[in-house]
């Protein structure tokens, strides 16, 4: 077994006034040589966006895009012709394949949007935009874990063109929950939302994150306090 333990302080952080950005990669002006990406997982920003504030219209292509907000409205257009709004409990996916243009702004003027932007290097390139959206309900993941993406159109959660699968899971003090990698050649990352938990005898705190590859065994999450938690499992090779 192989890990790799990204502290929530040692993350990179930019604050622009209107956006408080924390990159767990290397990311517009933060580098990290050693943080470039996990596997096939390029971006992971936890982004706070003030009131009436956002993102400009601006192109992505050949990346799967997932968008998880974690309090407040926050408003999508893009140039496939969607205008949505999501919020907590809404999961976001976007394929920019051939090429897309985006917006991303807080709808309202006085609170802010807290969102994690993921984004995915997908194992086919040059596909047709697509955009989707799921909304999931906290007791669904209470105390175990929600299947909330995968790679298959039919199977539970959004889809993505790459072979990974994404959980939520909230669990209350002292409770745990097992997981196994899906594939050999796929690693597990999983970042706190909240909470303390433990896993492979490392303790996690609130936005502290852990990756871990190369195992063939289940892995045990246990709670220390009243926790809730995204589990990644994705590809370790881009292909």
């Amino acid at each position: 077994m192989k890990t790799v333990l990204h502290p929530a302080a040692q993350r990179g952080h930019a604050n622009h006034g209107w956006l408080d950005s924390y990159h767990s990669f290397s990311f517009a002006n933060y580098y990290d040589p050693n943080k470039i990406n996990f596997g096939v997982l390029r971006v992971l920003n936890d982004d706070t966006v003030s009131g009436g504030m956002g993102f400009g219209k601006h192109p992505h292509e050949n990346m799967e895009i997932i968008s998880i907000p974690l309090e407040g409205d926050l408003e999508h257009q893009d140039s496939m012709g969607n205008t949505t709004v999501i919020k907590s409990g809404d999961i976001q996916v976007m394929s920019a394949g051939t090429g897309v243009f985006h917006s991303e702004y807080n709808k309202n003027k006085d609170q802010p949007v807290k969102f994690l932007q993921i984004w995915v290097i997908p194992n086919q390139k040059n596909v047709t935009p697509r955009y989707d959206q799921i909304s999931i309900k906290s007791e669904d993941y209470q105390n175990k874990l929600l299947q909330i993406l995968s790679p298959n159109p039919d199977d539970e959660g959004v889809w993505i063109y790459q072979n990974a699968w994404f959980y939520m899971a909230s669990l209350s003090k002292d409770k745990s929950l097992s997981y196994k990698i899906k594939k050999e050649a796929n690693g597990i990352y999983l970042f706190v939302l909240e909470g303390q938990l433990t896993i492979v005898d490392n303790i996690l705190n609130t936005r502290d994150a852990i990756g871990i590859w190369d195992n063939g065994e289940e892995l045990e999450i246990k709670a220390k306090e009243d926790s809730k938690f995204l589990l990644m499992d994705i590809p370790m090779l881009l292909e």
